[in-house]
């Protein structure tokens, strides 16, 4: 008993520390998704508390961390847009949940499985690209609040004036150094220093970014980032302020067909990155342990149903923070809990404190996250691979690119069974030669669409040849092969082509039985 305890409490202060790694993790990421979504910044930290405190407990993953995702926000500025409101796409959200409740109701946490490899990859880099075109403009400084405060403000920020509008300096400069801070930060040289190992790097350039911000207004008034280039987060001073700042959605749009569009997109794409969320945390779980993926589905569900409901964005399971929380030393799903409870907390208690971040630091922190996303090594990587997979993997990128995540990735699953069925069919007939001896052989069944192969291999045989047709191999001959090789058979006397067959097994569709093609037909 004594040993238990010890083993018990030894959990508890692993998880506890784990915990708190991923708050530190998700808290800068849930304010820079937010705000790459163009929503209010609580909307991102309501998600992320919904994704701790609900689905931590209702998943059984003991390890996978659920939150805001960067993957989605391309998805969620584009229905914004589409929907004409934030109160439309929190109707959509809710509907989303309600249909992954059905996913896992229904048994299809498999399904993720039967998509092809190059159109996940390809699904990703598309986001990734889009993060990081989104971000630019962001970590530039430009758009139409820094421009009115940089023109009409005597102690607003430098800017300079580009195509784009004008661009603040001291927002493009921090911008730059927290890109090269968060790449540095994960150089095996830079491991070697226990600082380092301790502080992740999105919360070190988030500390970069306030103390810039706090050395800025107190010496150089100038030189500082102006309030809408900062994180704009209301004071919670009590639990009636935090009721006041949850939205809610507007279900007058339940009837709305854009709105069901949107739901199934978020659905399907937010299914998805779970899964493989799920599936890569398994893989890097010492313990190997396994959750169904259909009760992980039916969790995120009803995480996107209150989110909905409550004013958050659409909730997954993500990599980074799994995988944060992983490498912590977590061992159950408290910590996932503790990171939700500290997201809580730091609403009312660090509302200050974050709005102190630059914005030109979140967007630094997501265009790293789409260059993960999108890194060149992965094009590299799929070339390498061959046409097959590399043409799924680019026409799923264009497809995003040029309409949306769940058109592309139908094309690019539409792509990939194309590539499979035109590979499958030419393996369908081979064509063996030896003087003016031909061998027909199947190696495989062979329905209407190997027809084209057939004829190319029936054009390649000379007059005055001998034939022998091999249809060992198959169970089933379509109709439409068995013809084309009737027409070539009545032909042969003419071209003076001797044509022997071995068996031709077809389906009897009264006594579900293989019967042997006994003709044969020589010339006369």
């Amino acid at each position: 008993m004594p040993k238990s305890r010890s083993i018990d409490f030894a959990t508890l202060r692993s998880d506890l520390f784990a915990g708190i790694v991923v708050f530190l993790v998700a808290l800068p990421l849930c304010l820079g998704i937010a705000t790459a979504s163009g929503v209010e910044p609580f909307a991102g930290l309501l998600s992320g508390i919904v994704g701790g405190l609900v689905v931590a407990l209702l998943s059984g993953s003991h390890l996978s961390v659920s939150g805001p995702a960067a993957g989605l926000v391309v998805i969620v500025v584009s229905a914004i847009g589409t929907l004409g409101s934030f109160s439309a796409f929190l109707c959509a959200v809710l509907i989303a949940g309600a249909l992954q409740v059905v996913f896992g109701l229904v048994r299809a946490g498999q399904l993720a499985s039967f998509v092809p490899v190059p159109v996940i990859k390809g699904m990703l880099a598309s986001i990734g690209l889009l993060l990081i075109v989104k971000q630019v403009p962001l970590a530039m400084g430009v758009g139409a609040h820094a421009a009115s405060s940089a023109a009409s403000t005597t102690h607003a920020s430098v800017a300079i004036d580009t195509a784009f509008g004008p661009v603040l300096v001291p927002a493009l400069v921090l911008a730059a150094v927290s890109v090269a801070l968060l790449f540095a930060w994960e150089t095996p040289r830079a491991k070697r220093f226990a600082l380092v190992r301790a502080v992740p790097g999105p919360l070190a350039v988030v500390a970069l970014g306030i103390g810039v911000t706090v050395l800025l207004d107190a010496f150089a008034p100038a030189f500082a980032l102006p309030v809408e280039q900062r994180v704009a987060l209301d004071s919670l001073a009590s639990l009636d302020a935090l009721a006041g700042a949850l939205a809610l959605p507007d279900f007058t749009q339940f009837v709305d067909a854009d709105v069901w569009r949107v739901a199934l997109t978020l659905a399907v794409v937010a299914s998805l990155e779970t899964l493989l969320s799920l599936e890569a945390v398994e893989q890097m779980d010492p313990q190997r342990r396994r959750a169904s993926p259909d009760r992980e589905l039916k969790a995120q569900g009803v995480g996107n149903m209150i989110a909905g409901a409550l004013g958050g964005l659409p909730i997954t399971a993500v990599i980074v923070r799994s995988s944060a929380n992983l490498n912590a030393g977590a061992r159950t799903r408290l910590s996932a809990f503790v990171h939700g409870v500290l997201l809580l907390v730091s609403v009312f208690a660090l509302t200050t404190v974050l709005n102190l971040i630059p914005l030109a630091c979140l967007a630094a922190i997501l265009i790293q996250t789409g260059y993960k996303l999108a890194k060149p090594a992965l094009f590299v990587a799929m070339m390498r691979e061959g046409v097959e997979r590399l043409i799924p993997f680019i026409a799923t990128i264009v497809g995003v690119l040029m309409t949306d995540l769940l058109i592309g990735i139908g094309i690019g699953i539409a792509v990939s069974m194309l590539l499979a069925m035109r590979a499958n069919l030419d393996d369908t007939f081979a064509l063996a030669e030896h003087d003016d001896h031909y061998l027909l052989s199947f190696r495989k069944d062979a329905s209407f669409l190997a027809k084209p192969m057939l004829m190319r291999c029936l054009a390649r045989i000379p007059d005055r040849a001998t034939v022998l047709i091999d249809a060992e191999r198959a169970d089933f001959v379509d109709r439409d092969i068995r013809e084309t090789l009737d027409r070539f058979i009545a032909d042969a006397p003419r071209r003076q082509i001797t044509v022997e067959r071995m068996q031709w097994p077809r389906l009897d569709t009264s006594a579900k039985r293989r019967l042997p093609w006994a003709r044969q037909a020589r010339p006369t």
